[in-house]
């Protein structure tokens, strides 16, 4: 069997296989795909692995390499989960993320200094005031329940109705 008779057995199919996978590339067409299989093609004839095998084994082959050529040259993304840290100084998890550290920093006008002041004073119960404190110090849930005397199930349910109550005065104004 000659490498010339097979590939002009396989020609159209291979060609088919390449414009089937050839979807929504930019960077190449079909007929680099199509290269691409014959350069495999011709690596596995020289190595001795197409001796035996039939032309739909043969194709299965440079379909499989095919897809698995497009998955490589496709660039990769990257995800970062909000519970990792993304610098090496500084803890950035979610936990920390979704805290209130310090309210004036991420509210720079007015209008928001004054829901700042109006949740403070009036919309917040003694304990709710109690764990925004402690947040705001930097404490942990656990230690804030420990301090407070209460489940960190508890100060959780808490860090949520702040939240909740932060989020209505947020959307009143």
């Amino acid at each position: 069997m000659y490498f010339e008779e097979v590939v002009k057995r396989i020609s159209p199919k291979l060609k088919g296989i390449a414009y089937k996978l050839n979807g929504r590339f930019t960077f190449f067409n079909e007929d680099d795909l199509f290269q691409e299989a014959l350069v495999h093609l011709w690596i596995d004839y020289k190595d001795g692995r197409l001796v035996g095998k039939n032309d739909s084994y043969i194709l299965q082959g440079c379909y499989y390499y095919l897809k698995n050529y497009i998955r490589k040259t496709q660039d990769k993304v990257c995800l970062i989960s909000m519970d990792t840290y993304t610098d090496n100084e500084e803890e950035a998890t979610a936990e920390r993320i979704l805290s209130f550290e310090d309210p004036k920093l991420y509210f720079e006008d007015i209008s928001s200094k004054i829901l700042i002041e109006e949740i403070l004073n009036d919309g917040l119960t003694k304990r709710e005031k109690e764990v925004l404190s402690l947040c705001l110090k930097g404490l942990t849930v656990r230690e804030i329940g420990r301090v407070l005397g209460i489940s960190h199930v508890r100060v959780v349910k808490l860090r949520n109705r702040i939240k909740v109550k932060c989020q209505e005065y947020k959307d009143f104004f």
